[in-house]
């Protein structure tokens, strides 16, 4: 009888799990459906019980594995409000990098692990009411009145109610923080609610690349540093070499992990953009980005996305005057798992759209080669004109070992991060080197740090900004103090934090807006 309960009573204890602070022993929930069983004549009546019990359970065990993914891979917990806007991107991130038939297979895998719980859980409650002598009922219940009021409690929890109550709080903080973030914006009076002309940098291409998961680990950590630190020095000896100066510092994103849209959008737009309500309440928004920014200064802007691949409407919100996704890009090359295309194809092709237009742009680019995950890791090719339409790029399709493979040893994914983000700074770097004149001002930052994975835990959202330019008075700037953190080189100050990202803006504002 008691090996039941106590079995049962360790079920409903896997909730404090995902809470703060010491595990209780004993189940509150589990002792009141104990109560409830052995207070059950009709066998009818307990086997309804049992299975409605075990189906909701079943579901509650099911969103305790997605937060425990959550955690690990955007390093927040599990929040319903937001997750159910993120099924599609999920679903686009399982299927690219396993295939439809595995991720298929996955998605069935993990309903028979729901069916399997829900069974096993009804199973377990079954015996315990069988093995319970009726006479137990009363006395269980005076027992649960009593804990439940609070006389007797330290060992004594409600896991499972707390965890449902702490979701429906998030819930209600989530909606009320969004209506909140769309008041702001409507009232919102200042010159950055409107496009704000930057005549300083008129008549300049301004180019902003953001890197995958380029995140302040990447040279903090000893241990990526050793890969990444090497390249640094190289990419700053060929920008010395090229007449090219830069400055490096970093600034914090409101995002780790994943939603690299989000990172992009807090910096175009000098807000907040933290979770995907946020965005979508920006985007419907009238407020300005630095897209209407340099469209009001004589720009063209375009944005250069390699993963978008199907429709994207979010790129029209925004607002841009060209958009080109993987079809436009013309890659005819491999796709490498979900890296539709090299970063070094993306900037070769980048250069040859800006060949053909006479007037400045503004271009923002999802630099996508060093997204997990990690795998293969191309090399950079030494002579960028055999380039051409990325055939080129076919003799390694099928390189590399299978994702699934690789991502069995945690150590060797780390590795293979440091070794995709020194790829893309390679190829970012002799891109200014080859292309960057006095007329370009180039900012290349991270989007967001990579998952708890490859940082641990509590990890600084810190990501790594380059400011590269041939005319120093544009990069100057940068080194005046406003931003904190920012000097000379491309090696980043270690011991000073970042501005927010949401900063940028308003400090190009300050920097190259009207006097």
């Amino acid at each position: 009888m008691l090996l039941w309960f106590l079995l049962v009573n360790a079920l409903f204890l896997i909730p404090s799990l995902a809470l703060p602070g010491a595990s209780p022993w004993i189940s509150l929930e589990a002792l009141v459906l104990w109560a409830t069983l052995c207070g059950l004549e009709e066998p009818r009546q307990r086997r309804r019980l049992t299975l409605a019990i075990a189906v909701v359970y079943g579901f509650l065990a099911l969103l305790l594995l997605v937060d425990s993914l959550v955690r690990e891979s955007l390093g927040r917990g599990l929040n319903l409000y937001l997750e159910v806007r993120l099924l599609d991107a999920g679903w686009n991130l399982l299927s690219t990098n396993l295939g439809i038939p595995l991720a298929g297979l996955a998605l069935c895998l993990l309903v028979g692990l729901l069916a399997g719980i829900i069974w096993l859980i009804r199973f377990l409650l079954e015996q315990s009411a069988k093995h319970a002598p009726r006479q137990l009922a009363k006395p269980l219940w005076l027992v649960a009145g009593l804990l439940a009021a609070g006389m007797v409690t330290p060992w004594i929890g409600s896991p499972t109610l707390v965890f449902v109550a702490n979701q429906a709080s998030l819930i209600a903080h989530t909606h009320q923080t969004t209506e909140a973030f769309a008041k702001q914006l409507r009232m919102e009076s200042s010159a950055a609610s409107q496009p704000t002309p930057l005549p300083r940098l008129a008549g300049t291409d301004v180019i902003l690349g953001f890197i995958e998961s380029y995140g302040i680990s990447s040279v903090a950590s000893e241990r990526y540093r050793a890969i990444v630190g090497p390249v640094l020095d190289t990419v700053a000896r060929e920008l010395a070499a090229a007449g090219l100066t830069v400055a490096t510092g970093r600034l914090q994103s409101p995002i780790q992990g994943g939603q690299s849209w989000l990172g992009r959008l807090t910096a175009i737009s000098g807000q907040w953009v933290h979770n995907q309500l946020a965005y979508e309440t920006l985007l419907s928004s009238d407020y300005a980005t630095l897209i209407d920014d340099f469209r009001r200064t004589g720009h063209k802007t375009v944005a250069i996305m390699p993963a978008i691949t199907l429709a994207w409407p979010e790129g029209r919100l925004l607002g841009y005057d060209r958009i080109y996704d993987h079809d436009d890009l013309g890659y005819q090359g491999p796709s490498f798992n979900w890296v539709t295309m090299p970063d070094q194809y993306t900037w070769h092709q980048f250069q040859s759209i800006r060949e053909t237009h006479q007037e400045p742009l503004f271009a923002e680019l999802a630099l996508i080669s060093s997204h997990a995950p990690w795998v293969p890791v191309l090399p950079v090719l030494g002579d960028w004109s055999t380039i051409g339409n990325g055939e080129v790029f076919r003799r390694w399709q099928g390189a590399g070992e299978a994702p699934v493979s690789l991502w069995r040893d945690p150590d060797r994914v780390r590795d293979h991060y440091a070794q995709a983000i020194a790829y893309a700074l390679e190829v970012a770097g002799e891109f200014a080197a080859r292309n960057l004149a006095e007329d370009t001002l180039m900012i290349v930052l991270g989007d967001h740090q990579p998952a708890p994975l490859i940082t641990g835990e509590n990890a600084s959202r810190d990501v790594i900004v380059h400011v590269i330019s041939g005319d120093p008075a544009l990069v100057e700037p940068f080194l005046s103090g406003a931003l904190p953190g920012f000097r000379p080189g491309t090696r980043p100050d270690l011991d000073t934090a970042g501005a927010t990202m949401s900063e940028l803006r308003p400090f190009l504002h300050r920097q190259f807006g009207e006097f």
